[in-house]
């Protein structure tokens, strides 16, 4: 049994790193044995997110004065927080992947930019692609044209050196 201070300091520790997230994933997690936790805690980790386990009484005061309070009907049950501030594409492909080798794992809800998501929206959001994939077809496409007119700037001059080619050819034949 917690004491008091402990529960405070959950409760504080808990709204510092979800306070400032701006993408959540709610996980029931009934089921799920100690070494997949810790695996599904290091991918989670190595996505740059956290993971945590709380109470739902203590989940729920946390909570209070958060975006994450559209998410408060689902803190029942089992209940586990995935969280980061950066990519939720990432995140959400985490999860996914590991709730489709762990069946056990279930997504309640999700919070993604402040907005709420339903669970079964979730794979979609997995099967978007990641920020690094989006700029770098956005840089392809911005620089197409350009790579288009240099080739055909390129193409005047490479002809042209053709053909003077071609008549000094003829002179010293000639």
């Amino acid at each position: 049994m917690k004491t008091r201070q402990e529960k405070a300091e959950a409760i504080s520790e808990f709204t510092e790193g979800i306070g400032s997230a701006t993408n959540a994933f709610v996980l029931d997690f009934k089921g799920i044995t100690v070494p997949q936790v810790t695996e599904l805690r290091k991918q989670v980790r190595e996505s740059g997110s956290e993971y945590v386990v709380i109470k739902n009484t203590l989940a729920l005061i946390a909570v209070k004065d958060t975006p994450l309070t559209k998410l408060s009907g689902h803190f029942s049950g089992m209940t586990a927080v995935a969280y980061n501030t950066t990519d939720a594409v990432a995140l959400a492909k985490v999860l996914t992947r590991f709730a489709k080798d762990v069946p056990a794992v279930q997504f309640k809800g999700a919070m993604l930019g402040g907005q709420v998501v339903a669970a079964t929206e979730v794979q979609n959001i997995a099967n978007l692609p990641s920020r690094e994939e989006l700029v770098s077809k956005l840089l392809y496409l911005l620089q197409s044209p350009i790579r288009g007119l240099a080739t055909v700037l390129a193409a005047n001059i490479r002809n042209l050196a053709v053909v003077i080619d071609q008549i000094a050819k003829q002179k010293e034949t000639a």
